[in-house]
């Protein structure tokens, strides 16, 4: 970031102005730190993408001055994006237990493992990362081992919470480090950079410890079947399921590979207490009575291709939802997935099973992770920051977290909403944003990594929504005479059997066009051939269809 002498400087690369693929850089002199690595999935407009991740350029254009990529917890939105970058950018990793253990899993997918440094930490670790000393704080949220981070220099302590909320009775009985922020707040810090998810909601946010409750008051009342979608890194939520189901004397069947990775690390780590005998494979379900069952699947954000939706259109191979059976949605639904998720419990519905679902403050069944308004408040107080950098959220949650900020006393003049690529700027105390770094989104395309750029996914917009028509013409070399076709070939733009007419047509326009070529231009190229020709076709199926399909040539020199 062209940093000069004694100055700190903050920026995102992803995470702010969204939510999703967060990464965030610490600098002071020739000194980044990543905070880290995540990824978010796309939304219909980006055909066949898998994920996105953070645009890594500068990085890479910086990569001599990189200290370290620190991980604040295991979500996706923060992970996800690691074996991809690490590909790119081999750094050390550091991270806490649970979640090295899922890096670990996404790096030996990837062929990684032996070829990354890795550094398990805990919340009474201290770093030395180049001219920065890192300590860390333990926090809560819906996943174990969560950590804020405070990057202490020269100039002044940089603190990053990490996603946080304050639950005093937290079902793993990690608590917060409270004491340890108000430490670290006394001392002074000159920029906080806290996260914004829930600015927009009042008062607190209840612990999880309450979801349990309610889970075992419906299995408890449950006949059939239970099944239950959850978030596969909710590991508290897996665990008080697992709970509820040693208490009605349940076994329990995975469904969906994320929950079934998720388990197998947390079991094995210690993170989750799984009774010997209790976990059963799904081709084993046959052997209980329904009564006798508690199904834990993924697919509560109604992805089209996760096991709750092939369990609501009955396509799954090996486990039935039969009328009767409980299926509990143990999430609220994300904005935008609203409608998938109500076409799945439409289908469950039809299957005449009992469906808990909707809001969590409703149904009892989901908490956030996320503090609320009266939790960001607290966290500022504790905090007392010189300068706020509200970041992890959509720009309304950026500006609801910058009021709260104000309210406990912070000058609106040191609070900056910053996007991704904006850099501030400390130096002799004086904070300023005025300049900004390379940023944007990398595709993840199954192997390829930022190799589907406009072009790619315009066509592909083009193929999804008008089809193809390809037209091979075969002409003999010795005099250009046309030896076979035009041949038109149709693919998701009509149906060839019922439109021979529109199909002769186009043959005939095919052939009219090179006819017209070869008597008008004698040093024709097979460019010339192929252009016009895809002109000619495309006007006539314009002014016949209304659509516009693409237009593929072939010409075969024979």
């Amino acid at each position: 970031m062209n940093v000069r002498a004694d100055q700190i400087s903050i920026a995102a690369l992803g995470g702010v102005n969204e939510v999703g693929k967060n990464m965030y850089l610490v600098q002071f002199n020739d000194d980044i730190i990543v905070v880290d690595c995540g990824s978010k999935f796309p939304d219909e407009s980006l055909l066949g993408i898998d994920i996105i991740i953070p645009d890594i350029t500068f990085l890479i254009e910086n990569q001599n001055k990189i200290r370290g990529l620190v991980i604040t917890h295991g979500h996706e939105d923060h992970i996800g994006g690691v074996p991809y970058i690490i590909k790119q950018l081999n750094m050390p990793v550091y991270a806490t237990r649970l979640t090295l253990g899922l890096i670990k899993g996404k790096l030996r997918e990837h062929g990684l493992i032996g070829t990354t440094e890795l550094h398990e930490i805990d919340s009474n670790s201290e770093l030395t990362l180049g001219s920065m000393q890192v300590q860390f704080f333990r926090t809560n949220h819906s996943i174990p081992d969560c950590l804020g981070i405070a990057f202490q220099t020269p100039l002044g302590t940089v603190v990053h919470t990490g996603d946080f909320k304050f639950d005093l009775t937290p079902v793993n009985e990690q608590y917060a480090d409270i004491h340890k922020m108000a430490e670290i707040g006394k001392n002074g810090v000159l920029a906080l950079l806290s996260e914004s998810t829930n600015a927009e909601r009042p008062g607190f946010t209840p612990s999880e410890r309450q979801v349990g409750e309610h889970i075992e008051e419906a299995f408890k009342k449950a006949r059939g079947k239970i099944f239950l979608s959850t978030f596969a890194s909710n590991v508290h939520r897996v665990q008080q399921v697992i709970d509820a189901a040693e208490k009605t004397n349940r076994k329990l069947v995975l469904l969906g590979r994320s929950m079934v990775n998720v388990v197998d690390i947390a079991s094995s780590l210690g993170y989750l207490r799984l009774p010997n005998g209790m976990l059963v494979e799904a081709s084993e379900s046959k052997n209980f009575a329904p009564h006798e069952l508690v199904i834990l699947c993924t697919g509560s954000q109604g992805e089209p291709m996760a096991a709750l939706a092939r369990l609501a259109n009955g396509t799954h191979r090996q486990i039935h939802v039969d009328a009767g059976d409980t299926v509990i949605l143990a999430s609220s639904p994300i904005p935008g997935n609203e409608r998938n998720v109500g076409h799945i419990v439409d289908n469950l519905f039809e299957k005449k099973a009992l469906v808990i679902y909707g809001s969590g403050t409703v149904t009892g069944m989901h908490v956030s992770g996320h503090a609320s308004q009266e939790e960001l408040k607290l966290m500022l107080t504790l905090m007392k920051p010189k300068y706020f950098i509200p970041i992890h959220g959509e720009y309304r949650m950026l500006h609801q977290h910058r009021q709260l900020a104000e309210a406990v006393g912070v000058e609106p003049s040191h609070i900056f909403i910053i996007n991704n690529g904006d850099v501030v700027d400390i130096q002799a105390s004086e904070a300023r944003k005025n300049r900004r770094i390379p940023n944007g989104n990398t595709l993840v395309d199954g192997l390829g990594i930022g190799d589907v750029g406009h072009i790619v996914l315009r066509d592909r917009k083009v193929l999804s929504e008008d089809g193809i028509l390809i037209i091979v013409v075969t002409i003999a070399k010795s005099d250009n005479k046309i030896v076979n076709g035009p041949d038109i070939i149709s693919r998701g733009f009509v149906y060839v059997r019922e439109s021979e007419g529109l199909m002769g047509e186009v043959q005939r326009v095919a052939r009219s066009t090179i006819t017209q070529l070869q008597s008008t231009k004698s040093n024709a190229n097979w460019n010339d051939y192929k252009q016009t020709l895809k002109e000619s076709i495309g006007k006539f199926v314009y002014a016949h269809t209304k659509r516009r399909p693409m237009i593929l040539t072939i010409i075969i020199q024979v």
